[in-house]
């Protein structure tokens, strides 16, 4: 998805995220707050990366195969 403001990257919106969108915020230079145009979610890069990594963990074992259950 491009980028939707001049910020300094692109970040996902941490609501839609959990909803599983992958939606872009939009970045105000003068007041140094993002915003999805999707849902009414504003944040400061700070509050953005840490609401992020707290979804990471649904992703973590994405890469791995899982081959042995143990369930006994």
């Amino acid at each position: 998805m491009a980028q939707l403001g001049k910020g300094k990257l692109n970040y996902r919106c941490p609501s839609c995220f959990l909803r599983d969108l992958d939606i872009d915020m939009f970045y105000n230079k003068d007041t140094g707050i993002y915003s999805c145009i999707r849902c009414q979610y504003r944040g400061t890069e700070e509050d953005v990366l840490e609401k992020n990594e707290m979804i990471r963990f649904r992703y973590k074992a994405m890469h791995e195969r899982i081959t042995k259950f143990d369930f006994d």
